[in-house]
């Protein structure tokens, strides 16, 4: 009988200690590891919108500041509303485009024409950053599967529909503060880089 209290014993404790290894492990794991937020320093979520073909993917643009703005001949606008350097080596620029060329617009060219970035049509793959000072030129950022750190549109534009986009480059040196943001036929837009967190 003392043989199977004993046991009865030692598989409540060992349940216990169990128990509490995988709560401290899980604990563990479920912490920032710093208490800062750091949803600024891994890839902006995606939102999209199934059925409607109107995908909205990027961080929403930081207020309505706007840091350039430039039209194309076709009538499509971008517009640069944050321009963010992050402590891990990036900068994610965010802004909208506008299709005001009075019909149905998809930014193919936008996607560029580097063969390691042909899955991304209709994308900001083609993006680049311009740093005029420094003579060098920064390309967007893309995983090892060639997917570019950046929006991709799912379907067409409408005319005069307005979506929102983000694109993640290098960061240049701390030094360089202004840049130029180049996509397709766009104009250069000029934008001053912010330091994030």
């Amino acid at each position: 009988m003392s043989m199977r209290r004993t046991l009865k014993a030692r598989r409540a404790l060992a349940t216990v200690a169990v128990t509490a290894g995988l709560a401290l492990t899980v604990a563990g794991c479920g912490g920032d590891g710093g208490g800062k937020d750091q949803s600024s320093a891994s890839s902006p979520a995606t939102k999209d919108t199934a059925g409607d073909g109107k995908a909205q993917q990027s961080p929403a643009p930081a207020g309505d500041k706007v840091l350039a703005e430039v039209k194309g001949d076709d009538g499509i606008g971008l517009t640069v509303t944050s321009a963010v350097r992050d402590s891990g080596g990036f900068v994610t620029i965010s802004g909208k485009v506008t299709n005001g060329s009075g019909k149905i617009w998809t930014p193919t060219s936008w996607a560029g024409d580097e063969s390691e970035l042909a899955g991304n049509s209709a994308s900001m793959a083609g993006a680049s950053l311009v740093d005029q000072t420094g003579k060098k030129k920064y390309l967007i950022l893309r995983d090892t599967s060639g997917r570019c750190l950046c929006t991709k549109f799912v379907g067409a534009f409408q005319a005069s529909e307005e979506r929102t986009f983000y694109a993640q480059f290098p960061a240049p040196p701390a030094s360089t503060k202004s840049v130029e943001f180049q996509i397709g036929d766009m104009p250069p837009a000029t934008i001053d880089i912010s330091d994030g967190q």
